[in-house]
Formats: C-alpha cells, sequence, structure tokens
C-alpha cells in the first residue's frame, strides 16, 4: 500500500514538473539551431578526429552489445526503472542514423531530442554532451557515416509506469538538464580548459562519480562527489574527497598512468572503469590525457580528511583470522605489509580505494577477482583470481576487514552478511 501511495505521488510531481518544464520548453531555442548541414565529400582528417573524439566519448561501449557489431546496438542498460536498450547508430538509412543530417546530430548530442523529435531518457549522457563543440559533433558524425552499416532494428525499451512515459522527461529535463557548450574559464590555462572540456563533456565522468537521485538524476553542484553505479553494484569514488580518491594528494603522472595505462603507482582500475580504459581512455593523447590530470586534480576539496586506523573496533578473533587469509591468499602479491609491487600489483596500504565509507568494492574484488584492463601501454596486465568458491561470507569479511584496517588505513569492520548480499552479484 505504501509503496502504491508513493507511486502516486512520484507520478503527480512528475507531472507537475512536466507542466512547469513546458513553460520552459516553450522558451528554449531548442528546434531553431542554425543549420550547417556538412554537403559533399569529407575530408580523411576529420573523419579521424571524429574517430578520436568518439573514443574519448566511450560511445562504443553503450552502442556495441556483447559479441554485437560495433555501434549496431542493443546493449541492455540495466537501470532501477527498467532496461534501457542503446540504439544502433551506424549509417544504416533503415534502422540506424544513415538519413541523419549533421544538424539533426548535433540537435541530438546539444539537446537530447532525436531527430523524430522524442526526447531521449538520460541513460544518454546529453546533459555531459551539450557541452561538446558544433564542429567536435560535426567530426563524430562524419565518423559514424563512415563506418560499415548495420541492418540491426532498435529494440524498445523496457521501462515501468511511470517512467515509460516521456513526456515525463520534460520534468527531469528541467530539474537536471542545462543546455549550453563548454564555456572556457579565461581565468585557467588552456591546459586546464582542454581537460574541463573532456572531463566534463566527452568524458562524462560525472556521470558515475556523482551520486544519482530517485529520478536518476544528478546536480552539478555535487559534482564527482563520488556514488553508487546504479544496478552495477560498484561504488565510484569521490574525486574531491580525500577519504576517498582524493586526487589533490595525487602526482598528475600517476592520475595519467592510472587513465591511460590502467595501473599506476597509486592503483589500479577494476569493474566499469576498466572499461572506460580500454574502450576510450587508453586511445587518448598523452596531451590530452595530462589536461584531464590537470583538471582533476584541482577539483575543489570537500574537506573530509582521511579517516584514522579503526583496527580497534574489529574482534582479535575477526583480525587474526583476516591475518592469516591475507598471509596465505594475498600476501604473495601484495606484500606482507600490504605495500604491493606497484604499478602491475597495487598498494593495499594507504590505498584510498579500501578504505572507502562503502566496502562494496573491496568486497566485489575479493569475491570475484578481476583483471586490469589490456592497454597499449600495458598489453599484459597482471590480474587477481577470485576468491568466492574458496571463502565463505566470514572468511570474506574477515580479510576485507583486516585490509581495510591493517597497516593505518582507515576503513570500517565488514560483516558477513555484507559479503553475502555481493556474493550473487553478477560480474559485469
Amino acid at each position: 500500500m505504501k509503496r502504491r501511495v508513493l507511486t502516486v505521488f512520484l507520478v503527480l510531481g512528475l507531472l507537475g514538473l512536466a507542466a512547469i518544464g513546458y513553460v520552459v520548453w516553450q522558451a528554449q531555442p531548442w528546434t531553431k539551431l542554425q543549420p550547417t548541414t556538412i554537403r559533399g565529400p569529407v575530408a580523411e582528417d576529420v573523419i579521424s578526429r571524429g574517430e578520436y573524439l568518439a573514443r574519448a566519448g566511450d560511445c562504443v561501449a553503450c552502442h556495441t552489445a556483447p559479441a554485437g557489431r560495433e555501434f549496431a546496438g542493443l546493449r541492455a542498460m540495466p537501470t532501477p526503472f527498467g532496461n534501457i536498450y542503446a540504439p544502433n547508430i551506424t549509417p544504416d538509412d533503415e534502422t540506424g542514423i544513415g538519413t541523419w543530417t549533421a544538424d539533426e546530430f548535433y540537435r541530438m548530442m546539444h539537446t537530447g531530442i532525436s531527430k523524430n523529435g522524442q526526447l531521449l531518457y538520460p541513460a544518454m549522457p546529453f546533459a555531459n554532451y551539450t557541452k561538446v563543440t558544433r564542429a567536435d559533433s560535426d567530426a563524430i558524425y562524419a565518423y559514424l557515416m563512415s563506418v560499415p552499416p548495420v541492418k540491426q532494428p532498435n529494440r524498445p525499451h523496457e521501462l515501468r509506469f511511470p517512467y515509460n512515459q516521456r513526456e515525463l522527461l520534460i520534468g527531469w529535463r528541467t530539474l537536471y538538464f542545462k543546455q549550453g557548450e563548454y564555456v572556457p574559464d579565461p581565468k585557467q590555462s588552456a591546459e586546464w580548459n582542454r581537460g574541463a572540456y573532456l572531463v566534463q563533456g566527452l568524458g562524462h565522468c560525472s556521470m558515475c562519480h556523482t551520486a544519482v537521485s530517485a529520478l536518476g538524476g544528478s546536480r552539478e553542484q555535487e559534482a564527482f562527489s563520488g556514488g553508487m553505479i546504479p544496478n552495477q553494484n560498484w561504488y565510484a569514488p569521490s574525486l574531491t574527497s580525500n577519504r576517498e580518491a582524493g586526487l589533490g594528494e595525487w602526482d598528475i603522472q600517476d592520475i595519467v598512468d592510472l587513465l591511460q595505462t590502467g595501473t599506476s603507482r597509486r592503483g589500479t582500475v577494476y569493474g566499469p572503469m576498466a572499461e572506460v580504459t580500454f574502450h576510450s581512455l587508453q586511445y587518448m593523447s598523452d596531451a590530452d590525457v595530462r589536461a584531464m590530470g590537470v583538471y582533476l586534480k584541482t577539483l575543489p576539496p570537500r574537506g573530509e580528511a582521511r579517516p584514522s586506523s579503526q583496527a580497534q573496533l574489529v574482534a582479535p578473533a575477526t583480525m587474526e583470522l583476516g591475518r592469516r587469509i591475507y598471509t596465505a591468499q594475498c600476501a604473495m602479491c601484495h606484500g606482507d605489509e600490504g605495500k604491493g609491487f606497484p604499478p602491475h600489483m597495487p598498494p593495499l596500504a594507504n590505498n584510498q580505494s579500501i578504505e572507502m565509507a562503502t566496502p562494496v568494492n573491496p568486497i566485489r574484488m575479493i569475491l570475484n577477482g578481476g583483471y586490469a584492463p589490456a592497454t597499449r601501454k600495458n598489453p599484459r596486465p597482471y590480474g587477481m583470481p577470485p576468491f568466492a568458491h574458496l571463502l565463505n561470507d566470514e572468511e570474506v569479511a574477515a580479510v576485507a576487514t583486516y585490509i581495510r584496517v591493517a597497516w593505518g588505513n582507515g576503513g570500517t569492520p565488514v560483516t558477513a552478511a555484507q559479503a553475502n548480499a555481493l556474493r550473487v552479484v553478477p560480474i559485469e
């Protein structure tokens, strides 16, 4: 009964926002963009630049199904509201974007409105892509028009009521969408501005590294403050807090290595971030990745200091069990004192990703293992095997607790229930 009442209030709230949004909508120039349609042959350098930019936007990751043809769509994107299926963006006339113009493509990138006038669901990161310049949008369009067309019909989304009512997206946009290309900050360097453009725009980094509301939106003032990635059960750490990934303490080269190579002296990427490095960041130029590092390092800190060790909160028996499991299963790669053998075998001591408030990521790593992505600069990465078949919930909790509080780490204890809750989560 309570759930039905909440649903009713939610629908009424969304309808109200939609009504307000409609007024705002009528005042916007979303359908009055100046046409600059690409005509005639497109230079190879434009197509090449478009391919690079499409890599920077990680388009292939969402628009390619497992074992599917590139950009042909049909990849399921689970959300709290149901599955969304990425569309075919190959230049097929019937099932892809073959009949789209450069103007229509830019309108989609800039405003989140499709060729047929439909509002796009924000699984498509148009709230970030709106920052992309017209020239870059045209280059991406030229590249997509050059890839082999694939005739593959799109699959309808499987969203529950009321989320399958696109009209309600007007309310969502009123709350969470601010249209406009990136405007350089004259007080910052050209390198910083390039990094900001890539991070805020094509990179759409805030989409994962910002907590989302019950309506699936995030506010600009909360950007990069960290959050659970919906339906994936991975935690994207805050990039502004020294309690989590706080990059203020990192050297820029360490940030560059992590983004582009997948490993650095400070840690290794796993889970969804490994996919971003594999599909996107490894192909970006050294200068662009460095620019992203320069920008990320200047994100304003939120003031949370790194916590002190919580070892006193752990029962001695649990600490001893965790130490024994660590010695038997982990020390060979991560060292007796947790210092690891960077960059290939990451340190666990003084590792902020280990001591975050939520223990989701370390529990998942223990259960499922993990492999850094194979990249051009690190083609044969080391990996971590899974231990779900060797350790029960109590043992997983004990060793996770041990590494979160040993060597001065400031994490909190992990319970067997927390380990069990993640044991059944599928590996992405």
